[in-house]
């Protein structure tokens, strides 16, 4: 049993060489292999298999079937491995179109703002005629319900409610602004953007203090905050008017074509949102800044 033993790995090891120039298939290789112990097993055993392999099928584990069977199913997977590829590629292009256009527009809408922010360099000159060249908008349009009689109180009454509460601080402010109280109405205006960053009324408070700037004559301070209103929150309820009082700012400070700019943008952003008011005062603001 050894000699014949040796004598197969010898004819196997001979063989090597030749396989391996002829570089036959898996299923050749495997065949040659079940033919070569099935050889062995005849020498070793003339008798018949013995108990341990009795009844064993002498066919090759590997059958057609079964081989055909795995060649459909890699098939199967390479097809399948073929769509994904597809549609991950389409997704990533579609990720790509969309990424260029949201930069494109982010580089846009930045564009317009440094144009903004650098619409108002200098204060105007000493002497200089600042007057009758600024729109006022009704004073309601910054007031959120009616106003109480009295003169209004610098530090509102808590009632636990923060919506309630935040609207009580909105109204001391506008009240002081109403007043002409601008830099008592600015500090309780700030005081109430302070205590309640996420309510509605922020964009009105934050307007308001512009427009309590302008009043004053600080044109450009006024510029700074009422851009600043627009820019932070251009979604706010209040950011077509800051806006529109942006432009009146720039006028103040003699840069009328800015103002221009200004007027545009507000068209161009907000166009049918506007509200009526500032509908009604946008021509004659463009016609004293000459725009075209």
């Amino acid at each position: 049993m050894r000699t014949l033993l040796a004598s197969a790995a010898f004819t196997l090891l001979l063989a090597g060489p030749a396989v391996a120039q002829r570089q036959p298939t898996p299923e050749q290789r495997v065949e040659r292999l079940e033919r070569q112990v099935r050889q062995i097993q005849g020498r070793v055993f003339p008798n018949g298999q013995p108990a341990s392999t009795a009844g064993l099928a002498d066919d090759p584990a590997a059958s057609q079937v079964v081989v055909t069977a795995l060649s459909n199913r890699l098939d199967n997977i390479e097809r399948s491995l073929t769509q994904i590829t597809r549609v991950n590629e389409e997704n990533a292009n579609r990720i790509s179109t969309m990424e260029a256009e949201l930069a494109r527009l982010r580089a846009d809408s930045d564009q317009r703002l440094r144009t903004l922010e650098t619409a108002a360099p200098a204060a105007p000159a000493a002497g200089a005629d600042t007057g009758g060249s600024r729109d006022t908008a009704p004073a309601a349009t910054d007031r959120p319900r009616p106003a109480p009689a009295t003169q209004a109180s610098t530090a509102p009454v808590k009632t636990g409610d923060p919506n309630a509460d935040a609207e009580a601080a909105y109204d001391v402010g506008y009240q002081l602004w109403q007043q002409k109280k601008y830099d008592q109405a600015i500090a309780a205006l700030r005081a109430m953007t302070s205590s309640f960053p996420n309510h509605r009324r922020v964009s009105w408070a934050n307007n308001l203090i512009g427009r309590s700037l302008l009043d004053k004559g600080d044109y450009r301070p006024a510029a700074e905050a009422l851009l600043a209103n627009y820019r932070g929150n251009p979604r706010g309820e209040r950011a077509p008017d800051s806006l529109y009082y942006l432009g009146q700012a720039l006028v103040g400070l003699k840069q009328s074509s800015q103002a221009c700019k200004a007027y545009a943008e507000l068209e161009e952003v907000y166009g049918d949102r506007m509200r009526p008011d500032l509908k009604t005062l946008l021509p004659g603001a463009k016609s004293r800044a000459g725009c075209r």
